[in-house]
């Protein structure tokens, strides 16, 4: 089973480490293009800054992102799981997990990101701003660059198991996958009847179904037996084909 996070906007910047070595990424494969959006990245901001804000739709109070994309080559290096923050992150809280949990993090997790592609837990990168959704001087749509190239790595990580795939709609057009042994789950807010995505909610559910699953050790393989397994797991769980919605009423 290969489980997929989006990034998030937030990241904690790491103050000490190795610099970026891409040769130690996992997914080697990504490299050359790798390379391409952050020579991309790196040239647009080390050159005029308010420019350069206005294409990372960053604001005037923001600059300091500019200059943190400016030294990604060089800024201090933590691994992905210690980097990315936000609420995903937070309710999944890897440093808690079990011996056993974080061990199959390490094997079962991988998170989409504009700059890197896909990377695991333990990989080591800087902290960056760019969205998945941002258009790149040279380069184009980051969207575009990784859309030729994500897919052999997804399916090189995932084998004959199942992907689970979390990732936001912006983050899904990286790359969409062919293959049935594929579920995608979506997180509900029910009140009074009234079922919407609720953004918070979704979230933070799937941090809580993440880390539940890898507490469990389940390693189900197709769409039914993850639902079957998040119901064991004390979760409402509706499945449609190989969506599975997840049915919450508080957080």
């Amino acid at each position: 089973m290969l489980i997929v996070l989006p990034p998030s906007e937030g990241k904690t910047e790491p103050r000490r480490g190795k610099p970026l070595d891409l040769a130690t990424l996992s997914f080697p494969s990504l490299t050359p293009t790798r390379e391409r959006i952050i020579a991309a990245l790196v040239d647009l901001c080390t050159g005029d800054v308010p420019t350069a804000a206005r294409v990372l739709e960053v604001g005037a109070t923001q600059h300091d992102l500019v200059a943190l994309n400016a030294r990604l080559e060089s800024a201090p290096t933590a691994r992905a799981d210690q980097v990315y923050a936000g609420v995903v992150y937070d309710a999944l809280d890897v440093a808690t997990l079990s011996t056993a949990a974080r061990r199959r993090a390490t094997s079962r997790l991988a998170v989409t990101s504009s700059v890197f592609g896909l990377v695991r837990p333990g990989d080591r990168i800087p902290s960056y701003r760019l969205s998945g959704g941002t258009s790149l001087p040279g380069l184009g749509p980051v969207a575009g660059a990784w859309r030729a190239t994500l897919g052999p790595a997804f399916e090189e990580a995932v084998g004959d198991g199942l992907l689970v795939d979390l990732r936001s709609g912006m983050y899904a057009a990286f790359w969409r996958p062919t293959s049935p042994r594929v579920a995608t789950v979506r997180v509900l807010h029910e009140v009074d009847g009234v079922r919407k995505v609720v953004s918070h909610f979704n979230k933070a559910t799937k941090g809580r179904i993440v880390r539940a699953l890898l507490e469990d050790g389940a390693n189900p393989r197709t769409p039914a037996r993850l639902a079957e397994a998040l119901r064991d797991l004390g979760w409402t769980v509706e499945l449609d084909g190989s969506q599975l919605d997840v049915i919450v009423t508080a957080l």
